[in-house]
């Protein structure tokens, strides 16, 4: 079982090089390229205007020269095709991006939900801690946040957690018909329970302060294999997600690395916002998800 960010670029490291297929890079993914190149992470292949390319410091690449829309579409077949084993955005819009990858020709479709994965490294806890999903579905309904969770199953796996448990959460740990989300948390627990989800604990619907603290467990008197010990948090929407991510990582000092599940290969979107580590570690992540 990997405990922290460090030790996932070590076990990327000996899985990589790896492929990566990047879609009309900019300044970031460029850079971040060279990063994770560095590491012995990738070997990256911009597709693009190799001019621009050339420019914002992609030169010591491999270059396939194609306009925008060629450029996401071709990087995602050769993605497809197994000559690259990720994918990755540049300065395009995510719904062009996504765009390629749902193609139902050319595309990375599995049939399966697509959904953002966030993993966070925090001194506050004691484990890495996946959060989904806060970058994809806007508000999944009962189908879709059970693909949700089948896709944080399979990386948890690969992060040497053969059990995970996992953490249905909402702002009320009983079922309340107001709140769509408390049904939904119950019925899928249930699913769980039955074995329709994989192998994992799961319960809910639980209070964020349930899933990771032992102390709130015990003075509420829930009990279960979950409470104080979550490997995975699901929230009940993308605002959820995006805000818990984002206040761990300005307000708790976190370190996060996340990319696109679901998907027949690894799909990473960064932000020029990201910090440099973020990207990296993003790439990592993507290496080791790669893996079959």
């Amino acid at each position: 079982m990997l405990h922290s960010f460090k030790e996932i670029i070590q076990q990327a490291k000996k899985m990589g090089p790896k492929k990566i297929a990047v879609a009309c890079p900019d300044e970031v993914s460029i850079e971040s390229c060279k990063d994770a190149k560095n590491e012995g992470l990738v070997i990256p292949i911009l597709f693009g205007n190799k001019s621009n390319i050339i420019e914002k410091g992609g030169r010591e690449f491999e270059i396939v020269d194609l306009e925008e829309d060629e450029a996401i579409k071709k990087a995602v077949e050769m993605t497809k095709m197994g000559k690259a084993d990720i994918v990755m955005k540049g300065h395009i819009p995510t719904a062009k991006f996504l765009k390629g990858v749902l193609n139902k020709h050319t595309g990375l479709r599995t049939g399966r939900t697509l959904s953002h994965i966030a993993v966070m490294e925090t001194k506050y806890y004691n484990k890495l801690l996946l959060i989904t999903d806060g970058g994809m579905n806007i508000n999944p309904d009962l189908k879709a946040k059970a693909d949700i969770i089948v896709n944080a199953i399979e990386l948890a796996n690969k992060l040497g957690i053969e059990k995970p448990k996992i953490a249905v959460i909402a702002a009320v740990e009983v079922v309340n018909e107001d709140m769509p989300e408390t049904g939904d948390a119950a019925i899928l627990t249930k699913m769980g329970e039955r074995g329709q989800l994989g192998n994992c604990y799961i319960d809910g619907p639980l209070g964020m302060d349930l899933a990771v603290s032992q102390e709130s467990a015990q003075k509420k008197g829930v009990k279960s294999e979950v409470v104080g010990d979550a490997d995975i948090i699901v929230v009940p929407n993308i605002s959820c997600g995006n805000i818990s991510s984002k206040a761990l990582l300005y307000l708790g000092g976190a370190k996060i690395a996340g990319y696109i599940a679901g998907a027949l290969k690894p799909c990473i979107m960064l932000s020029r916002s990201d910090k440099k580590d973020a990207k990296l570690l993003s790439i990592a992540l993507g290496v080791l998800a790669s893996a079959s």
